[in-house]
Order: C-alpha cells, then sequence, then structure tokens
C-alpha cells in the first residue's frame, strides 16, 4: 500500500504467493467505466482448474462500500455448497462520526485490512491458497475506487496461481443469497432491497433474469437512513429506525404508501421520506420519535409486500426471495411470512449472516458460473454503475 503520483494516492495490494510469482501481478490496474455495461463471461479457463469443474474451492472478494470481506466455499454439482470461511471487516464505526460512507476512507481501509482477511480465511477454511480453483470479485455497482481494491486482488492471485477470475455483479450476489447452501436456484420472484437497491425480478435460474420493476428514486435503506438522520439517529438509519419503532405505534401517522396501487411494478420513496419531513416541520419537533419511525417503516413494508406478491401472482411464481440488508428487518420479514402464508406463495430468505453485504454470496454466484464452465477475462474493467439485466 503505497506510491503517490500527483495529488492522490495510489493504493495497491499484494496477494499471498511466492516471490517468483509476484511479476505476474505486474499488470496495469483496470480503470472504471462511465457507461454501463454487463459483465462478461467466457468459457472455462483451459488451465489447471479446468481438470474437474464439478468440485470446486473458490475464493472471493467484496468491495464494493464499506464492507471489506473475503470468502471460501466448496461446492459440487449437485450437492449443497458449503461455506469454509467467511469473514467480514465492517466500517461501520469509522463512517458513523461522517454520517455516510466517504470513499476515499473505505478505499483505504479495504488495503489496510484486506491481505489480513486473505491469510485468516485460508487459515479459517483449513486449505491452502494453490489449492483454491477460482478466485472472485464483486465488479460492480459499487464504489469505483473500492471495487478497484477487490477486484485487483483477486486477479493479481489468479494470475499467479494460474486460475481462472470471475467478476461478479454485488446485485447477482445478493439476488442468489437466500439459496447460497445449494447449487440450484428455482424459478421465483426475487426483491433485492438494500441501502442502494430496491429490485423486483423474476428469476428463471442463475443468469436468467428479468426485471418486473425498481425504484424511480431512492432505495428503499436510503430512505430508512435519511429519515433516521431526520430524527436524529446515529448512522446507518435503518437498524435505529427499526428498533425505535418497536415501542412506537405504526399508525400513528397515515404516512402516503406511493405507487402501491398504480399498474406497474416501481417503487417510489422520496415522497413518503418529504412526508416525514412535513410532519416535523410542522410539529416544531414535538412528536414521539417511535410512533413517527413506527408509522414509516409500516408504510415502506406495505409497498414492499404489497408489490412483490402482486409480481407473483402476475408471473405465475410460487416462490418469494427476499434479499439485501433491509431485510434483515423483522418486521419486514414477519409482513412478507404472514401475506405468503395466507397468499400459498413459499418464501425463502436469506440468513440473517448473509443479508448485509459479504463475500460468501460473491462466492456462490461465482461458484454457479465456475461449475458452468464460465470465467471472466482479466482485462474486464470494474463498473460503478454495473446493471444486473
Amino acid at each position: 500500500m503505497r506510491g503517490e503520483s500527483g495529488g492522490g494516492e495510489l493504493i495497491s495490494f499484494s496477494p499471498i504467493v511466492r516471490a517468483d510469482k509476484m511479476s505476474a501481478l505486474l499488470m496495469p490496474l483496470p480503470t472504471a467505466r462511465k457507461h454501463r455495461r454487463r459483465v462478461v463471461f467466457s468459457r472455462m479457463w483451459a488451465g489447471p482448474s479446468a481438470k474437474n469443474p464439478r468440485v470446486a474451492l473458490l475464493l472471493a472478494i467484496e468491495s464494493s462500500c464499506d464492507e471489506t470481506a473475503v470468502a471460501i466455499v466448496r461446492g459440487e454439482a449437485g450437492e449443497r455448497t458449503e461455506v469454509l470461511a467467511s469473514e467480514i471487516n465492517s466500517q461501520i464505526a469509522l463512517h458513523r462520526e461522517h454520517g455516510g460512507v466517504v470513499p476515499e476512507l473505505a478505499s483505504r481501509n479495504h488495503s489496510l485490512h484486506l491481505r489480513g482477511l486473505v491469510e485468516m480465511a485460508l487459515r479459517d477454511a483449513g486449505v491452502r491458497i494453490d489449492e483454491i480453483d477460482a478466485f472472485a470479485a464483486t465488479t460492480g455497482p459499487g464504489l469505483a475506487s473500492s471495487l478497484l481494491i477487490g477486484s485487483t486482488a483477486a486477479k493479481g492471485m489468479a494470475c499467479a496461481a494460474q486460475r481462472p477470475f470471475l467478476g461478479i455483479n454485488h446485485l447477482e450476489g445478493h439476488l442468489l443469497s437466500p439459496f447460497l447452501a445449494e447449487t440450484s436456484v428455482p424459478p421465483h420472484v426475487a426483491l433485492i432491497v438494500s441501502g442502494g437497491h430496491t429490485l423486483l425480478l423474476d428469476v428463471e435460474g442463475p443468469g436468467r433474469y428479468r426485471k418486473l420493476g425498481g425504484t424511480r428514486d431512492d432505495a428503499a435503506g436510503e430512505a430508512f437512513d435519511k429519515v433516521g438522520k431526520m430524527l436524529g439517529l446515529p448512522y446507518p438509519g435503518g437498524p435505529e429506525i427499526e428498533k425505535t419503532a418497536g415501542g412506537g405505534n405504526p399508525n400513528a401517522y397515515d404516512f402516503p404508501r406511493s405507487m402501491l396501487h398504480d399498474p406497474h411494478l416501481d417503487f417510489s420513496f422520496s415522497g413518503l421520506k418529504t412526508a416525514v419531513l412535513y410532519t416535523l416541520q410542522k410539529a416544531n419537533g414535538k412528536v414521539s420519535i417511535a410512533d413517527l419511525s413506527a408509522s414509516f417503516q409500516q408504510a415502506v413494508i406495505e409497498i414492499l409486500v404489497g408489490k412483490t406478491l402482486r409480481a407473483a401472482r402476475e408471473s405465475g411464481r410460487q416462490i418469494i426471495a427476499l434479499s439485501g440488508g433491509v431485510s434483515l428487518n423483522q418486521a419486514l420479514r414477519s409482513a412478507f411470512q404472514d401475506a405468503c402464508a395466507k397468499s400459498g406463495h413459499e418464501l425463502v430468505t436469506a440468513s440473517p449472516d448473509f443479508c448485509t453485504d459479504n463475500a460468501a454470496m460473491i462466492a456462490f454466484a461465482a461458484l454457479l458460473r465456475h461449475l458452468a464452465g464460465e470465467c471472466s477475462p482479466l482485462g474486464e474493467d470494474i463498473h460503478p454503475n454495473l446493471p444486473l439485466v
């Protein structure tokens, strides 16, 4: 982690490899592109790891925002996927004093902690780095400076070990996380709900996705954080609102359910956020924070549940999958469970350990592609605005 040029700092990462392999890492750093494009996959790399793609050990890195994560999974076609190690270094405390994520701080801390996490993951998994069959990293969407750290490290290790590299869409990691313990993904309707994304998808199988709806302004998690800040709650606001709402009346304030009954399946949360702001301004601060939190949370829940159940009915899917950091909200999970019990749909949720940003979900998405004989070009860039579909 060194080197300065002009007014900025060039951050690099040297993976754990033998000295005679280090020359393989002397490659130009990838750069971020402004246009939107999908991750490109090619057929299986014709190197040492292609000998038996039906059984694989994968090491993956997630560094799209403010969590540095490394995971190792083992998978075999037709068998349950085993998470051998999943290490995460959270930067919440670091960014809390700033009220949000500071990209420069995030990338510096990724570089600071990544090597240690790789070593820890290998130790906890009980494997050597030369036993890894493929390396993967999140290549978008996310913060460009953060994506570069994980992507460059994974490419470096893949190059040095002469193994395939797989660049994975962060959203695909979340999308597939409810099925992480499996090696197959059944047809279903999926709701990804996180700090930066609210997305409804019809899923035919891995890599076969159709967008049904998305947010037209703020993501649900973003609205939680912004309302939390209005209420003077600590960052991140989502978990704090959930705690505060536990002692409040969800019917105390009649907040709008934007677009709930519109014919399309898109979302909008900016109007709800503004309604909370106006309520605070009119009351001159004389409001019950618990009641306001509970009423805001209830409005978000009704929108998410209502739109998702309608998407399942219209698409004819019997399985609904819920993923992303906001899906940790217990009131949201309970509402989905009750709605699915009434409608006859099956609800599948990601394990709490794999709802927020983590590398295990990236490793699982990469495993499915690796077992299908795919890999990514080492020259593939990061894509901060990478779309899923």
